[in-house]
């Protein structure tokens, strides 16, 4: 037979609870005609599990799940990974159609005590008569390692029995830190095009610009936008509105939690937590971080809920049409205190942490000590070409500060047209 099998070794990192090292693996033969449920139920077999009433699922590189359609359902509001699609069905999915040679994917048995496998295929393909002496009806591992037990007593992949075992990794696997999909193979969400659906109006639109992406350093712009979207075609948006407000408890960056519980009152049509006001969270957050005031701060119209700095007291500066008088109607204005810079260092540090370039992240480091950090950091940031990546992490870390500050003095951010039922937030320019 023509080598035309694949070879996928399938090593096991760990499960309830309990992280594996070495990790026991399995190299299996694949044939072009097996599906991932072929694949699921050999690996189950070489693992030795008894009890199959428990759920299967692959996970590919880009984010896409292999699944049965009602667990593929359910999944779509996760709050982990991108924004899924309708899953590829575990039954009619052939394996060699799907991945390819090379590739690594994820295998997870039992979404309860979490067994994860990391999957990966080899550069080239086998012929099953020359590896196992026949040609098998389905998967089978035709070599192995690791304490299943293992038959051979081999710990580890190439394990020749006098030699220590391995240093355990300092970190657990990727894979058991809930930073899988690869964030660097899944695409980056565009907010120019989640912008321009809005403004069209076009829901499906937005779900292009979404699904698949990485969204989770965005939640508080996507968010303002979902109660509109909501009005709009409750029966598309619903399963992201409803992974974004789980999104947004696990993140609990500033102002999540506020957002998480507006998005699950829409969806419940229930009024919001406060009074309702249609603030500009933009232009409130430039006031409270003092990025394009003079005066240090303004006040907050409860009204159009446009944000106005000090300087629009004076008559002299601004004229007698743009000047606000607050102690005519001192109802009608928010006073908002700016805080200055302090914060935006923090997202820099915050944003360093998360690069996973020990290179970047020493060299980002190093920008935002001392004097002159703000733009040392900005120079660093352009020259590596991921100033979009650091500009909505910022954006969405300023909006969020400025949701939290609106709702601790009882204001949500939405349209009171709608209320009591809905809130919605113009986009963010």
């Amino acid at each position: 037979m023509a080598r035309t099998w694949m070879s996928v070794t399938v090593e096991l990192l760990g499960g309830r609870g309990e992280d594996l090292w070495p990790y026991p693996g399995r190299v299996f033969a694949v044939g072009p005609r097996h599906t991932f449920w072929d694949l699921a139920v050999a690996i189950n077999d070489a693992f030795a599990r008894w009890d199959r009433s428990h759920l299967s699922m692959f996970t590919l590189a880009d984010g896409r799940l292999i699944t049965d359609e009602v667990t593929g359902a359910e999944l779509a509001d996760s709050a982990f990974g991108p924004i899924t699609a309708s899953p590829l069905n575990i039954e009619t999915a052939k394996v060699a159609r799907t991945v390819q040679l090379g590739e690594e994917f994820q295998f997870t048995f039992d979404l309860g005590d979490d067994w994860t496998h990391r999957c990966e295929v080899a550069v080239a393909k086998i012929d099953p008569e020359d590896q196992l002496g026949v040609v098998p009806a389905s998967p089978l591992p035709y070599w192995g390692w690791g304490s299943i037990p293992d038959q051979y007593g081999r710990r580890w992949s190439d394990d020749d029995g006098e030699h220590q075992t391995p240093r355990r990794p300092t970190h657990p696997h990727p894979m058991r830190m809930h930073t899988w999909p690869n964030r660097d193979l899944v695409t980056g969400l565009d907010l120019s095009a989640v912008y321009t659906s809005v403004r069209a109006s076009d829901v499906d639109g937005f779900l292009a610009a979404v699904i698949g992406c990485d969204i989770d350093d965005s939640l508080q712009l996507l968010g303002s936008e979902i109660p509109s979207l909501l009005k709009q075609a409750r029966d598309k948006v619903e399963s992201v509105a409803l992974s974004m407000a789980n999104r947004l408890i696990l993140r609990a960056w500033e102002g999540d939690e506020e957002l998480s519980e507006d998005l699950v009152a829409c969806l419940r049509g229930e009024p919001l937590a406060g009074r309702v006001v249609p603030v500009d969270l933009g232009m409130l957050s430039a006031e409270l971080e003092g990025a394009h005031t003079t005066a240090g701060g303004g006040f907050l119209d409860l009204v159009t809920g446009m944000t106005f700095g000090n300087d629009f007291l004076d008559v002299a500066m601004v004229g007698r049409e743009a000047a606000i008088d607050v102690e005519e109607e001192p109802e009608r204005w928010l006073h908002v205190e700016s805080v200055g810079s302090r914060e935006g260092w923090q997202d820099m540090a915050d944003f360093i942490a998360r690069q996973r370039d020990a290179s970047l992240q020493e060299r980002l480091q190093q920008a935002i000590e001392g004097r002159g950090a703000f733009r040392r950091f900005r120079d660093v940031v352009q020259h590596e070409d991921i100033g979009t990546q650091w500009n909505n992490f910022s954006r969405d870390r300023q909006v969020g500060r400025a949701r939290a500050f609106l709702a601790q003095r009882g204001i949500r951010v939405g349209t009171p047209t709608d209320a009591p039922s809905h809130g919605h937030e113009r986009p963010l320019s």
